[in-house]
């Protein structure tokens, strides 16, 4: 069985006990309700192993946190109502020092041990302070994954529930066409629990480390689909590169009239393998699937999209976009966006439009669709503005909306 880096360090913590005292094995062990679990084992001899799991009730260290044996135990046979017990009977023990182990709240998490199988009378109060010194080290380690074994609980937690109840809650916000006011399609965004307090990228992203993201976006994304046959123009969908190329995300798509889709991919990190994911994108592509790249100008990793994947569409990213009317670089940065996008063949996309004087300059600019407040919050799609001209009065900046 192979060892996390915190075992491996715990590891070297017990090996320093063990030679330290001259025992012949010494392990860290952690402690539930009934059990004591051996997590991590040094020893000498191969008898004994990582995982072993006893009954708490009846462990030297439990009679050792209830006060009915000393710390530090030279001869086990000075103390015959033990000798009994599974340690010594079984694992023939015959010494024994142990402390316990607790997280920087208090919370008694388990035992550091050391023992031999032959009496140690030189073991002495100075072993157990060592074991002390040591045990806070093993400590701070555990702590670290135990938070974080926490934190996965905690996510899994939340998101069971919701993928067996359906999955997200999907809206649309309308895409407009900077030139004449047209809807020309719609976005479809996942929707979480407010009380979650996260953004649906932090979902998506916590889904993938506790293995539920392949899972969560196919059901996104086929919520989604439900919506093509009473939505007018096209409907885009996020998804990840790393779900796309899956076969499961690949014959789900097979079932949508492709020609009305395009496809956004929502990854922040670098793609390890182009040439799966451009095959993937290259079977999409040849039913009629349309490919977008979103966040451009937020960072490396959207540009590197572009250049591997010669999208149909460039999504502006909103921090390049709120301001523009009254901002030279930024227009200048747009105007560079908008020349590449139409030289490479792509239509261009302006994400978080949320003012006129800011669609107007976007438009001036030769920015070809336009999406955000401005023109529409997201919303079920039986709330969805027709196809007609958008570009009325301003509409107000509700932060309760928003939310």
């Amino acid at each position: 069985m192979s060892r996390t880096q915190a075992e491996t360090q715990v590891a070297e913590l017990l090996r320093t006990a063990r030679r330290a005292l001259g025992l012949s094995l010494a392990f860290l062990s952690r402690l539930d309700e009934q059990h004591q679990h051996i997590q991590v084992m040094e020893s000498a001899l191969p008898v004994f192993r990582d995982g072993h799991v006893a009954p708490r009730e009846t462990s030297l260290c439990q009679y050792i946190l209830d006060e009915k044996l000393p710390p530090v135990i030279p001869d086990l046979r000075a103390h015959p109502e033990v000798m009994s017990l599974p340690g010594p009977r079984w694992a023939h023990l015959r010494s024994y020092v142990s402390v316990p182990v607790t997280l920087s709240d208090g919370t008694l998490w388990g035992t550091f041990c050391a023992a031999g199988l032959k009496p140690h009378k030189k073991l002495a109060e100075k072993d157990r302070a060592l074991l002390e010194v040591l045990a806070h080290a093993a400590s701070i380690v555990i702590e670290r994954d135990v938070v974080e074994t926490a934190r996965l609980q905690e996510i899994r937690s939340r998101l069971e529930p919701l993928i067996a109840a359906g999955g997200p809650v999907v809206v649309l916000q309308p895409i407009v066409d900077l030139a004449d006011g047209r809807r020309v399609g719609a976005e479809a965004l996942s929707r979480f629990p407010p009380a979650w307090d996260r953004t649906p990228d932090v979902v998506f992203a916590e889904a993938h480390e506790v293995g539920l993201g392949h899972g969560l976006e196919r059901m996104a994304l086929a919520s989604a689909m439900r919506y093509l046959d009473g939505l007018t123009g096209y409907l885009a969908m996020n998804v990840s590169p790393r779900t796309l190329v899956t076969p499961e995300c690949l014959a789900l798509l097979a079932e949508a009239p492709l020609d009305r889709v395009v496809l956004e991919l929502t990854e922040h990190e670098a793609v390890e393998d182009y040439d799966t994911l451009r095959a993937a994108l290259g079977g999409l592509r040849g039913q009629a699937a349309r490919l977008a790249i979103d966040d451009v100008g937020s960072g490396f990793s959207s540009l590197r999209h572009i250049v591997l994947t010669a999208p149909d569409v460039i999504k502006l990213d909103r921090t390049i976009v709120a301001g523009v009317h009254a901002d030279p670089v930024l227009q200048a940065l747009v105007s560079s966006m908008v020349r590449f996008g139409h030289d490479s063949g792509a239509k261009v996309v302006a994400e978080g439009v949320e003012t006129r004087q800011d669609a107007d300059a976007l438009a001036t600019l030769g920015v070809d669709y336009g999406q955000g407040w401005f023109f529409g919050a997201p919303v079920a799609p039986d709330q969805l503005a027709p196809a007609r001209k958008m570009l009325g009065e301003e509409r107000p900046r509700d932060a309760t909306l928003r939310t």
